[in-house]
Protein backbone atom coordinates (compact mmCIF):
# COMPACT_ATOMS: atom_id res chain seq x y z
CA UNK A 1 0.00 0.00 0.00
CA UNK A 2 1.28 3.44 -0.91
CA UNK A 3 1.58 6.04 1.49
CA UNK A 4 -1.40 8.10 0.24
CA UNK A 5 -3.40 5.17 -0.10
CA UNK A 6 -2.47 4.32 3.99
CA UNK A 7 -2.78 8.23 4.99
CA UNK A 8 -6.19 7.81 3.38
CA UNK A 9 -7.25 4.77 4.83
CA UNK A 10 -6.04 5.85 7.88
CA UNK A 11 -8.21 8.89 7.51
CA UNK A 12 -11.18 7.42 6.72
CA UNK A 13 -10.73 4.97 10.08
CA UNK A 14 -10.09 8.09 12.08
CA UNK A 15 -13.13 9.52 10.63
CA UNK A 16 -15.36 7.00 11.09
CA UNK A 17 -13.75 6.44 14.91
CA UNK A 18 -14.95 9.83 15.53
CA UNK A 19 -18.46 9.62 14.28
CA UNK A 20 -18.73 6.41 16.15
CA UNK A 21 -18.09 8.75 19.26
CA UNK A 22 -20.19 11.15 17.88
CA UNK A 23 -23.30 8.72 17.51
CA UNK A 24 -22.52 6.89 20.83
CA UNK A 25 -23.11 10.41 22.65
CA UNK A 26 -26.43 10.97 20.54
CA UNK A 27 -27.94 7.21 21.30
CA UNK A 28 -29.13 7.79 25.46
CA UNK A 29 -32.15 9.57 25.57
CA UNK A 30 -31.75 12.01 28.01
CA UNK A 31 -28.23 13.65 26.18
CA UNK A 32 -30.29 13.52 22.61
CA UNK A 33 -32.64 15.54 24.73
CA UNK A 34 -30.18 18.47 26.19
CA UNK A 35 -29.41 18.20 21.96
CA UNK A 36 -32.93 18.89 21.56
CA UNK A 37 -33.24 21.56 23.88
CA UNK A 38 -29.87 23.11 22.47
CA UNK A 39 -30.57 23.63 19.13
CA UNK A 40 -34.05 25.17 20.14
CA UNK A 41 -33.18 27.36 22.68
CA UNK A 42 -29.68 28.01 22.11
CA UNK A 43 -27.02 28.66 24.69
CA UNK A 44 -28.78 27.48 28.30
CA UNK A 45 -26.94 27.29 31.56
CA UNK A 46 -26.65 23.98 33.17
CA UNK A 47 -29.96 24.60 35.45
CA UNK A 48 -31.83 25.09 32.82
CA UNK A 49 -30.72 22.08 31.37
CA UNK A 50 -31.38 19.74 34.24
CA UNK A 51 -35.19 20.94 34.84
CA UNK A 52 -36.59 19.13 32.39
CA UNK A 53 -34.98 15.74 33.50
CA UNK A 54 -35.89 13.73 36.52
CA UNK A 55 -32.11 12.88 37.28
CA UNK A 56 -29.67 14.18 39.49
CA UNK A 57 -27.21 16.76 39.06
CA UNK A 58 -24.33 14.91 38.71
CA UNK A 59 -26.39 12.71 36.21
CA UNK A 60 -26.84 15.65 34.35
CA UNK A 61 -22.75 16.84 34.97
CA UNK A 62 -22.18 13.40 33.32
CA UNK A 63 -24.01 13.28 30.15
CA UNK A 64 -22.74 17.28 29.60
CA UNK A 65 -19.35 15.13 30.11
CA UNK A 66 -19.94 12.85 27.22
CA UNK A 67 -21.64 15.03 25.16
CA UNK A 68 -18.86 17.44 25.42
CA UNK A 69 -15.97 14.87 25.14
CA UNK A 70 -17.65 13.64 21.60
CA UNK A 71 -17.38 17.24 20.70
CA UNK A 72 -21.35 17.70 20.36
CA UNK A 73 -21.99 20.53 23.06
CA UNK A 74 -18.99 23.13 24.39
CA UNK A 75 -19.70 24.36 27.84
CA UNK A 76 -17.81 28.02 29.18
CA UNK A 77 -18.61 29.49 32.54
CA UNK A 78 -19.88 33.09 32.82
CA UNK A 79 -19.17 34.27 36.64
CA UNK A 80 -20.92 31.52 38.61
CA UNK A 81 -23.12 29.77 35.25
CA UNK A 82 -21.75 26.92 33.47
CA UNK A 83 -23.08 27.77 29.82
CA UNK A 84 -23.93 25.03 27.43
CA UNK A 85 -23.96 25.35 23.67
CA UNK A 86 -24.54 23.10 20.69
CA UNK A 87 -21.30 22.22 18.36
CA UNK A 88 -23.38 22.85 15.05
CA UNK A 89 -20.13 21.94 12.61
CA UNK A 90 -20.33 18.48 15.02
CA UNK A 91 -23.96 18.15 13.93
CA UNK A 92 -23.29 18.59 10.86
CA UNK A 93 -21.33 15.93 10.17
CA UNK A 94 -23.61 13.42 11.63
CA UNK A 95 -25.90 15.35 9.03
CA UNK A 96 -23.61 14.45 6.24
CA UNK A 97 -22.44 11.60 7.04
CA UNK A 98 -26.48 10.23 7.16
CA UNK A 99 -26.71 12.06 3.65
CA UNK A 100 -23.95 10.29 1.64
CA UNK A 101 -25.44 6.68 3.42
CA UNK A 102 -28.58 7.50 1.23
CA UNK A 103 -26.58 8.93 -1.74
Amino acid sequence: MTNERHSTANNSSNDRDKMCVILSALADPVRLSIVEQLAEKGELPVGAISSPHSITAPAISRHLRVLESAGVIERRIDRQWRICSLQKPTIQKVIDWAQNLIN
